[in-house]
């Protein structure tokens, strides 16, 4: 079973299926996280929404890219989860099936090409802070060789 993280849906509501692949990028005790301006300002895991016909990894490469500028590699599967959310962009009410993979981050390439979009390292307990999706949270609990306080971690 895939754990579900953040708000209870409602069972009125119709929410349309998502799936999105994110990624934690690791170099020296630290991790890349995006800032988004828009819809609302949040610090979150670079990643997002598969598109039709795209497969995880293709996705993880292409959202990695527009919203930090890095190429990566390797990339490894370390847990899902689903959230309920709505996502006022794009004006939908959504059960996002997310899929985290632990990627080395090779180089930097450009700016992030995501306009609105930041590109920042910091260190896995400023995460912690900073991330309000605790899904996102729960993935970052589970970097090797990291301690887990979350026994809720995704899985």
């Amino acid at each position: 079973m895939i754990p579900r993280f953040g708000a209870t849906p409602e069972p009125a509501r119709h929410y349309r299926r998502r799936p999105g692949a994110y990624a934690i990028l690791l170099r020296e005790g630290q991790v890349l996280l995006t800032h988004q301006e828009e819809p609302e300002p949040e610090f979150q895991l670079p990643g997002g929404g598969i598109d039709p016909g795209e497969g995880p990894i293709s996705a993880l490469h292409r959202e990695v890219m527009e919203e930090t500028g890095w190429t990566i590699s390797t990339p490894r599967r370390i847990c899902a989860y689903r959230r309920y959310c709505y996502m006022p962009e794009y004006d939908l009410h959504a059960e996002k099936m997310c899929s985290v993979w632990l990627a080395r981050p090779v180089m930097r390439v450009t700016a992030p090409l995501e306009p609105g979009h930041e590109a920042h390292w910091v260190s896995l307990d400023q995460a912690l802070r900073l991330l309000p999706d605790p899904g996102s949270r729960a993935a970052i609990e589970m970097v090797p060789g990291r301690p887990s306080r979350d026994r809720r971690n995704c899985r």
